[in-house]
């Protein structure tokens, strides 16, 4: 299991914190990929991704037990 963490709009969208995805393995394009299927969430795109706190590319791997946060680009004046 990955525990995904959400962020503004993001969680807004899919109305909680977090989310669980019960895979062992794979890269965070591939959790997008997921999360956009499962939660029509094609913000995902943009937002910044770390694994452990720590940022990762779409290409960084993510396996059993790693938390995941996904943070949209945030805007203001």
């Amino acid at each position: 299991m990955i525990n995904i963490l959400l962020f503004a709009g993001l969680q807004e969208k899919v109305g909680k914190e977090s989310v669980q995805l019960d895979i062992e393995a794979g890269t965070i394009q591939s959790l997008r990929k997921q999360l956009k299927e499962n939660y029509q969430l094609d913000e995902i795109d943009t937002a910044m991704a770390a694994i452990n706190e720590e940022y990762a590319t779409d290409e960084s791997t993510v396996t059993l037990g790693d938390t995941v946060a996904f943070i949209p680009p945030v805007s203001g004046g």
